[in-house]
C-alpha cells in the first residue's frame, strides 16, 4: 500500500532521489506532517480550496457524500468513519466524477514492477547525482516482506537504495531490510522514554536497540540519525545532548542532523477531518540555532577524541 511516489527529492538521501512512501505507521507522533501516512488503509481526502461545491460527488455509491455547513462530509457520523473500505469501483467513480480532483483517495496497492517503472524514469538523474531510490512512509518496515522484495529487485537493477524509518519493528525485519541498503536515515525523536511514549504512543527502547545492533552488524553502512526538533517536547539542551551522546557511541559512518519543526501538514489534517494538536506551536530560529550549536559541540568533541586516540583514522 503506497500513498505517494515523489520525484526529484534532494532531502531524502544522497543525490537526486525518487521517494516511495509506504502507507501505515505504528507511531502517532503529535507533530506528524503526513497524517495520511498513518493508517494502513486507503483514505478519503477533501481539498476544500479546490472544491466547486457542485455536488457531483453525491452520486458516488456507498460513500454518502453530502455538505454540512459548506463542508463536505462522507460516510456515517460514527467514530469508525475513516475505516470505510474503499472499493476499486468507488475509487474509479471518485476519479471520474470530481471535476477539480478536490476529492482524492490516498493509498493504492502497487506491484514491485509498477513502483520500479516509476523509479526508473529518473535513472539518468541518479547516475549524474549519485542518487537513487528512497523508501519512506509512514513506516516501510510495517510491510516488511514486500519492502525487502522491492529493495532486492532495485538492487538487481543497480539502483542505489536508501530508507527513512522510525526503526520501530522486530530486529529480524529490520536486519533483512537494512542488508539491502546503501544508505540509512533513522529518526531518534526523544531519548527520554517517557517523553517518547507521551508524544508518539510507543516506547523508544526497541528503536535505540535496533540502531545500536544495526551499527554493530553493519559497521560500514552510512547512517544519518535525525531528530525533528519539536517545541515543548525535545527542544532542550538535555535532550539534544543525550541523543548526541548516543550517536557518538555508534562510532564512524554515523551522522547526526536536527530537523526544524514546521506546520506544513496542517492543511492535510483538515482534509482528513482530523485535529492537529500542535497547530499553534512555533520553533524560533534562535532556539533552533542554539540547539544546533549544542549538537555541533558534541560532534566536535567526537572528532577531537577520534583524532587524538587514532583508533578510527
Amino acid at each position: 500500500m503506497i500513498f505517494n511516489i515523489q520525484h526529484f527529492s534532494i532531502h531524502d538521501g544522497p543525490g537526486i532521489r525518487t521517494v516511495v512512501f509506504f502507507k501505515g505507521c505504528p507511531l502517532r507522533c503529535k507533530w506528524c506532517a503526513n497524517p495520511e501516512s498513518q493508517s494502513s488503509n486507503a483514505e478519503i481526502m477533501w481539498l476544500e480550496n479546490e472544491c466547486l461545491r457542485c455536488k457531483s460527488c453525491h452520486v458516488i455509491e456507498n460513500m454518502n457524500f453530502h455538505f454540512e455547513d459548506d463542508r463536505l462530509e462522507w460516510g456515517s457520523p460514527c467514530a469508525a468513519v475513516q475505516k470505510i473500505e474503499i472499493q476499486d469501483s468507488t475509487r474509479r467513480q471518485i476519479e471520474m466524477v470530481c471535476p477539480t480532483k478536490a476529492i482524492q483517495v490516498v493509498g493504492k496497492e502497487r506491484t514491485i514492477e509498477q513502483i520500479l517503472a516509476e523509479v526508473e524514469k529518473d535513472v539518468s538523474f541518479f547516475s549524474e547525482s549519485g542518487g537513487g531510490l528512497t523508501v519512506s512512509g509512514g513506516e516501510p518496515l510495517m510491510q516488511g516482506e514486500f519492502l525487502v522484495s522491492l529493495l532486492k529487485e532495485a538492487g538487481k537493477r543497480k539502483i542505489h537504495r536508501a530508507m527513512e524509518t522510525s526503526f520501530f519493528a522486530r530486529y529480524e525485519v529490520v536486519r533483512k531490510a537494512v542488508q539491502e541498503l546503501e544508505y540509512l536515515l533513522v529518526d531518534v525523536k526523544t531519548f527520554d522514554e517517557k517523553l517518547h511514549i507521551e508524544n508518539t504512543g510507543v516506547s523508544n527502547k526497541i528503536i535505540l536497540e535496533n540502531i545500536a545492533r544495526i551499527r554493530s552488524d553493519f559497521p560500514n553502512l552510512p547512517i544519518k540519525v535525525r531528530t525533528p526538533v519539536i517545541p515543548g517536547v525535545n527542544d532542550t539542551d538535555q535532550e539534544i545532548e543525550a541523543i548526541s551522546n548516543f550517536v557518538k557511541s555508534l562510532g564512524p559512518n554515523t551522522e547526526y542532523e536536527l530537523l526544524k519543526y514546521h506546520r506544513l501538514g496542517i492543511s492535510k489534517y483538515k482534509s482528513l477531518r482530523r485535529n492537529y494538536p500542535l497547530a499553534d506551536v512555533v520553533l524560533s530560529e534562535e532556539k533552533f540555532r542554539h540547539l544546533n550549536t549544542v549538537r555541533e559541540k558534541n560532534l566536535w568533541q567526537q572528532i577531537n577524541t577520534i583524532a587524538y586516540d587514532g583508533s578510527h583514522i
